[in-house]
């Protein structure tokens, strides 16, 4: 990527989350921003990958040199606090799903945990502020995947509710199999 580029991608990203609300700004919405300031297509991997770069640096930066008000954190600090501890535990389960790398990410910003199958993926999404953990099948179309209707997508409380259910379920899936056997 010519580096003039890269120094515009990085001034604006930088500006952009220097004026962003920490709490509700995600690295999608950050790099949809400064496409649409730059007139450049961000979605292309090295430009995504260089926004997260300057995303991630920035929060590092905001976590080492915290500028609190008096008595009070300010959302970047907390952002900066909370966003390692998070990287790691998706770095882990990235690695123990999809054999080591850098972290995924679809045609849409979605973090791809895992592939289930050539056509189900597992994704982390924003959607009008929400956290979803969707479950989906996707096809190929001019070289791109998209998601199809058939799926779910569920809340971080519905997340954690069939998660709490999965050794009933696994217990289930035992008694069946034997009974079949």
């Amino acid at each position: 990527m010519d580096p003039e580029i890269q120094q515009k991608i990085e001034e604006t990203v930088v500006e952009i989350l220097k004026s962003s609300n920490m709490e509700e700004t995600t690295g999608y919405k950050v790099r949809k921003m400064a496409s649409d300031r730059l007139g450049l297509d961000l979605s292309q991997a090295d430009r995504k990958r260089f926004v997260r770069q300057v995303v991630e640096a920035y929060l590092a930066d905001q976590q080492s040199n915290p500028q609190p008000e008096p008595n009070e954190e300010n959302d970047a600090t907390k952002q900066a606090d909370e966003e390692p501890e998070e990287e790691e535990e998706e770095e882990e389960q990235r690695k123990g799903k999809r054999g080591g790398g850098a972290k995924e990410y679809d045609d849409g910003g979605d973090l791809i945990i895992c592939e289930l199958s050539e056509k189900r993926r597992v994704t982390i999404q924003d959607f009008r502020g929400k956290t979803l953990v969707s479950i989906r099948e996707y096809y190929r179309k001019d070289g791109k995947v998209l998601p199809t209707s058939k799926g779910i997508s569920l809340t971080a409380e519905q997340w954690s509710s069939f998660k709490k259910n999965v050794p009933a379920i696994e217990k289930a899936i035992g008694k069946m199999e034997s009974r079949s056997n």
